[in-house]
């Protein structure tokens, strides 16, 4: 059985901070964006709907200096476990800095990282 992501989520009554104003709102996210933010949305047609009962709703954050030591100092922190704490964090993108060794500071030295 291979796991199919739904393609329309509606999260309903999540206590939402958008545009300066917080408020409890349903979120419509169709294809993985969100489509619509509103009071109320009314019921869509094959979409998985999640019950927030006024739980915060926030946006992932990115992490922009983050220390993975792929390659060279795996021991104190790769990709796979850096990434996975990150996660759990709430953080959705994050920038690697270029402090392994060697350096990533090439598209080849990228390449080989990937």
């Amino acid at each position: 059985m291979s796991f199919k992501p739904y393609s329309k989520i509606i999260i309903r009554d999540a206590n939402v901070v958008n545009e300066g104003k917080q408020q409890c709102v349903d979120v419509l996210i169709q294809d993985g964006r969100i489509e619509k933010i509103a009071p109320s949305i009314p019921h869509v047609v094959n979409a998985k709907t999640i019950h927030a009962n006024g739980n915060w709703l926030i946006p992932g954050m990115i992490d922009d200096q983050v220390h993975f030591r792929d390659p060279g100092s795996t021991h104190k922190g790769s990709i796979a476990s850096e990434s996975m704490a990150a996660v759990i964090g709430g953080i959705t993108s994050y920038m690697d800095m270029p402090n392994t060794n060697p350096p990533t500071l090439s598209l080849d030295a990228l390449i080989q990282k990937k």
